[in-house]
């Protein structure tokens, strides 16, 4: 046989090799295309909505490494297992149709019901040409060298959108790309790498590790987690610190607590919130156990522990009144905890830090209220607020010298 090839361009898109070979003998042809250029920088993705017969007549340049969809069909030609083709929309649907078509006398003898599933799938298929009904058209080509015309060009199409992306490292290797690998101190690895320094046990002083991760919590923002771990004497533990400024306004944050569920939300709370349960007449000021990221379930036990593990209410020296009153207050508060009473939790943050999960996120909770407010003079004061001036200090300075 004999192949041909035509160095051709696409208007508005680039140049092509066309190459096409003919046998005289047994009358089989096959035409396939070659990008002229590199790979692109970026990766295409065409999504064109079909809604007249004139679409289905759009030239196509679909390269072996684009995915071809229909996802009204959740039809999908995947990457390398075709030729790259020069062709229309019609002729993509032909080919998929041809190729079905191809092994179904085996199947009819061997497996009768897949080979009736396949035949219902080419009428799909073939009903699609006629356009009764609109669909979408997808092509998806990490190299950047796929296309699907625009007859209006150089105008927009509103039928057809053109989205670039970046390539993932699974579709770099793919393409046969070198991933070039990011230095060591490029701000993505500090989110995907635990750092960790030395510093000494607050229980026993001896040297120990901490570990720090920058860690996103969704529909929130970026947190700082230190944890540290010493093997001296056994001692653990972990604090939070927001990674983000103080916000414009301060947030208070209520639950109405009303199912055992509710303990296992996520809670960020700051150093700078306070705590509060109306219900057991109880506040927890701000700073009080630090900033913690757990779960609702493990701040209430913290809480507990604090009041526990105090020598002056529920030791010794204590007085028998202070400490059946305590005693009624833990169980009140065990109660909460395993969801046999309910309650409101509210934390309240003046620098706007604070978080408590919406398990139906992004959507709103019926039980979760979350509200803004302005700062006080004196919340301002506390976070250092008022006395700190980010504009116009330097001319100052330089006047009282």
């Amino acid at each position: 046989g004999v192949t041909r090839l035509l160095l051709t361009r696409i208007p508005f898109f680039k140049e092509i090799i066309v190459s096409s070979f003919a046998c005289d003998s047994c009358s089989w042809s096959n035409t396939e295309i070659q990008s002229a250029g590199r790979i692109q920088e970026q990766g295409v993705r065409y999504t064109l909505a079909v809604t007249s017969r004139q679409d289905m007549n759009r030239e196509v340049v679909k390269t072996d490494c684009a995915t071809a969809r229909i996802p009204e069909l959740d039809f999908e030609i995947p990457a390398f297992t075709q030729k790259g083709v020069l062709t229309t929309i019609e002729g993509i649907i032909d080919r998929a149709v041809a190729g079905l078509e191809q092994d179904q006398p085996i199947r009819r003898a061997t497996d009768k019901e897949v080979a009736n599933k396949i035949d219902e799938f080419i009428g799909k298929l073939k009903q699609l040409k006629e356009v009764q009904s609109s669909f979408t058209f997808i092509i998806d080509d990490p190299s950047g060298n796929s296309f699907v015309e625009n007859p209006r060009a150089p105008q927009k199409d509103d039928a057809l959108a053109v989205t670039h992306y970046r390539r993932t490292p699974q579709q770099a290797a793919m393409l046969g790309l070198e991933v070039d690998e990011k230095p060591a101190d490029s701000a993505e690895d500090l989110r995907n790498e635990v750092l960790q320094f030395n510093t000494n046990c607050p229980e026993c002083n001896a040297p120990a590790s901490t570990n720090m991760k920058l860690v996103q919590i969704p529909h929130f923002k970026e947190v700082i987690i230190m944890a540290t771990n010493c093997d001296s004497c056994g001692h653990r533990t972990n604090e939070v610190k927001s990674g983000g400024a103080i916000e414009p306004q301060g947030t208070r944050i209520t639950l109405r607590i009303t199912d055992p569920s509710d303990m296992t939300r996520d809670v960020l709370k700051s150093e700078t919130c306070s705590v509060e349960i109306p219900e057991l007449e109880f506040e927890l000021g701000m700073g009080a156990l630090g900033g913690k990221f757990t779960t609702l379930e493990g701040l209430l036990k913290d809480i507990r522990d604090l009041v526990e593990r105090n020598p002056f209410t529920l030791g010794d020296s204590s007085a028998p009144s202070k400490t059946e009153k305590l005693q009624e207050f833990l169980g009140k508060l065990r109660e909460i905890t395993e969801g046999k009473a309910k309650a409101h939790f509210i934390m309240d943050d003046a620098a706007g830090n604070s978080y408590l999960q919406n398990v139906y996120a992004p959507e709103e909770d019926p039980e979760l209220k979350v509200e803004r407010y302005e700062r006080t003079f004196e919340q301002n004061e506390d976070l250092g607020l008022n006395d700190m001036k980010t504009e116009g200090y330097e001319s100052e300075g330089a006047s009282g010298r």
